[in-house]
């Protein structure tokens, strides 16, 4: 496969995890920052060597072969970034671009001696699941601060969103994956928990409480 051909698997592999009956070719052009009909024509490139199942104006699935390939990029992707956070002190909020750039290595042996270097982890340093050779995740059960029971402590185990700003934003505030966290009130005007981290109080915007994951 050409890098172009895996960052759509990759995009479609993710936008297929809320979309399963199928994924929107517009969805795809938004998240690529590209053209509808370039979409179009790549689909079918890939429908062609059995990566996926595309109809026009149905949307597109990933094949059983599509979406293993897809998640070995995921895999390679999210070991990387393990390598550069743990071995070379990289911060959560500056791999992800290396590790775009790195994902393409075609070396199976390689990303396996990685993996078993790295003593196998089984999540990145967002706390999203890393699969293994055969594509296999381990699953977690988690919720969203949103979703917290009120006085309860959770363990922060994750981000829905994995930018550069919300991540640096989450350091400023200590909020790093391992904490406790406990939702102590709710405010309802505008939203804002009363949440504390590490048994230290902060408030948090409704926004930044639907991007955290806990368990």
């Amino acid at each position: 496969m050409t890098t172009s051909e895996e960052n759509y698997l990759k995009v479609i592999y993710h936008l297929s995890l809320v979309s399963p009956k199928g994924v929107n070719t517009n969805a795809i052009a938004g998240m690529l920052e590209t053209k509808a009909s370039s979409v179009t024509d790549m689909l079918k490139k890939l429908s062609d060597k059995n990566l996926v199942s595309y109809q026009k104006y149905q949307g597109v699935t990933l094949t059983e072969n599509g979406f293993l390939s897809a998640k070995i990029i995921v895999r390679k992707h999210r070991l990387w970034e393990v390598f550069l956070v743990d071995k070379l002190g990289f911060a959560w909020d500056e791999v992800h671009e290396i590790a775009e750039e790195l994902e393409h290595i075609k070396s199976e042996a390689l990303i396996n001696k990685l993996d078993s270097f790295l003593n196998f982890p089984t999540f990145d340093p967002h706390g999203d699941p890393i699969p293994n050779e055969k594509g296999e995740i381990v699953k977690m059960d988690k919720l969203l601060v949103t979703d917290a029971v009120l006085g309860m402590d959770y363990v922060f185990v994750g981000v829905k969103n994995s930018s550069a700003a919300f991540l640096q934003y989450l350091d400023k505030q200590n909020i790093s994956l391992g904490a406790t966290i406990k939702v102590h009130e709710i405010e309802s005007f505008d939203g804002t928990f009363l949440v504390s981290v590490n048994k230290k109080q902060i408030t948090i915007s409704n926004k930044i409480a639907t991007n955290l994951f806990i368990r």
